[in-house]
């Protein structure tokens, strides 16, 4: 269905992980998607990885949607301005915005004390995750309030209720997700007088590339994994958090959900959807009952 035909997304942090997956949703939708990041097919990030903004939008447009690559270092002001009147000025609006610009999974030190922490790599951890996010918003939301309607999706590692609950193993990290949360709550009140919405999201855990890679399979064989990790059975793909944006952004009463914190399997409980392996994997729910429970691994009922 393109229930979404005719909206205009920017997925800023789209070249990779949930990013990449929930620009591939939207262009399914056939939203018309611009998709930010630092690597493109003839430079690369920091991160030294191959995935690049060139083929998210390509995969965008393949999935029925209008993909756009545009290079942005989103800590860089005047680029994210130049983003921003670009999209005005091609199309007059923006209804999604979904900030997932991260970018410090090789900063975290983790179970690591912030004496003995890298001070500089944490603090352009907190530089990654809340400068970019607070910077991409001041330049796209005066565009995005311009209509009632709009959505923005700050993506987190967490439910702010476990979050709350449990340390994530670095006061850095911890610092950096939990932030997140805050950001979209305290957004979602400068937003409602505009008729837009704002939350926060987080995926399960996620079979990004970076963690396929990390354990040595593909997609096609993730559950090899398992045998390294055990509890890695209740993983999610990043389209599966992309469902969950897709399914927000298509609702019309969306507003239900005002400065709350969600997540890719409390969503799909609530619209229906699924994973691409019609799976419907419960992660944080797994997370406490069996992993943190020293339970064996198990996703029987969890997914």
């Amino acid at each position: 269905m393109k229930d979404l035909q005719g909206k205009v997304a920017l997925v800023a942090g789209g070249t990779r992980g949930a990013g990449r997956g929930i620009a591939v949703e939207l262009g399914a939708a056939g939203a018309t998607v611009y998709v930010t990041g630092r690597t493109t097919r003839s430079m690369r990030s920091e991160y030294n990885r191959p995935e690049t903004i060139e083929e998210t939008a390509e995969l965008v447009t393949a999935a029925g949607g209008v993909g756009i690559a545009v290079q942005v270092d989103h800590l860089i002001h005047e680029q994210v301005q130049a983003l921003v009147e670009r999209i005005d000025r091609e199309q007059g609006r923006l209804d999604i915005l979904v900030n997932d610009i991260w970018g410090g999974e090789n900063l975290a030190q983790w179970n690591t004390p912030v004496w003995e922490h890298s001070l500089q790599g944490g603090l352009r951890m907190l530089e990654l995750a809340i400068d970019t996010h607070l910077i991409t918003s001041h330049y796209a939301l005066p565009l995005l309030i311009r209509k009632p309607g709009g959505l923005l999706v700050e993506m987190t590692d967490g439910t702010a209720e476990y979050n709350q609950a449990n340390y994530r193993l670095s006061v850095f990290y911890d610092l950096a997700k939990t932030s997140v949360t805050r950001m979209a709550w305290g957004l979602s009140k400068e937003l409602e007088p505009y008729g837009c919405t704002a939350v926060s999201l987080t995926p399960g855990w996620m079979r990004s590339e970076i963690m396929l890679d990390h354990f040595g399979v593909t997609e096609d064989n993730w559950q090899e994994a398992c045998q390294k990790e055990p509890h890695f059975v209740i993983s999610e793909t990043p389209r599966f958090v992309g469902r969950a944006v897709r399914a927000l952004a298509a609702d019309p009463d969306v507003r239900r959900w005002q400065g709350q914190s969600l997540s890719s399997s409390g969503l799909a409980q609530f619209y229906g959807f699924d994973d691409v392996d019609g799976s419907r994997p419960d992660c944080w729910r797994y997370l406490r009952e069996i992993q943190e429970a020293g339970k064996p691994a198990d996703a029987t009922g969890y997914r």
